[in-house]
């Protein structure tokens, strides 16, 4: 069995953060690689045990100007068709929307999330998705529910926050930030904070504490059902993700 995860980011200052912290935990390796720098994508998934999209600032539409969205798009089935695990996470998400046959698309009255919202399960979702709680968000854009796919969650401003279809799991939060992203999120890209919808710096900071020690057990949870028997893992053979 594979001991790595393919983790695919965008940006030179990406990190994995707390799903990076959680899989290594249980013996995981992550295989990080930046597309947008000019990292390739394996042909096949032989040599790895799932695959994580994650965020970035640019759109999940920017196929016909930027080559490496293209490039990701056109990877994901080879993922999809090994049904290794997926998880797509915020442009991640979106992107395996797209894949799907869903549309991404801004919010019809203009409106982010930028902050700490609520998420609630559906009925479908509860074993995820036990209590409504407010999870870190970052983002314009929102996708649509994929013909056969199960949505899983829920929220206020973008209605579809997660569904899965398959090994496949799109989330359109934030589950990887810690208080560092957090903090250098709200310097390096300020101007969002002033987005119609998005939270002022001084409501984040209030909200930060007990997000996080939600979203720390959740993650371990999610990671554990994602992975579909966590006892594959290398390293720690009682599957037990740390938080």
């Amino acid at each position: 069995m594979p001991d790595k995860i393919l983790v695919i980011v965008h940006s030179e200052r990406s990190d994995p953060g707390r799903v990076g912290t959680q899989l290594r935990s249980i013996g995981f390796s992550l295989d990080i690689r930046r597309p947008s720098g000019g990292d390739p994508l394996p042909p096949t998934m032989a040599d790895h045990a799932g695959a994580i999209v994650f965020g970035g600032p640019m759109s999940a539409n920017d196929d016909g100007k930027l080559e490496f969205i293209r490039r990701e798009l056109e990877w994901i089935p080879v993922v999809l068709d090994a049904n290794k695990p997926f998880l797509g996470v915020c442009l991640g998400a979106q992107m395996l929307a797209r894949v799907l046959g869903a549309t991404v698309s801004p919010h019809p009255d203009k409106l982010s999330e930028i902050g700490y919202y609520p998420v609630r399960g559906t009925p479908d979702g509860r074993h995820l998705f036990e209590r409504e709680a407010r999870y870190y968000q970052w983002h314009i854009e929102g996708f649509g529910l994929p013909a056969g796919a199960t949505l899983l969650a829920t929220g206020d401003t973008f209605e579809n926050q997660a569904f899965r279809y398959g090994a496949a799991y799109g989330i359109q939060f934030h589950p990887e930030v810690t208080g560092r992203i957090v903090n250098f999120w709200t310097t390096v890209a300020a101007q969002r904070l002033s987005l119609p919808g998005a939270q002022p710096l001084a409501e984040q900071i209030k909200r930060k504490p007990s997000s996080e020690r939600h979203v720390r057990a959740w993650l371990k949870n999610f990671l554990n059902v994602w992975l579909g028997d966590a006892s594959i893992a290398p390293g720690r053979r009682d599957g037990t993700i740390i938080s």
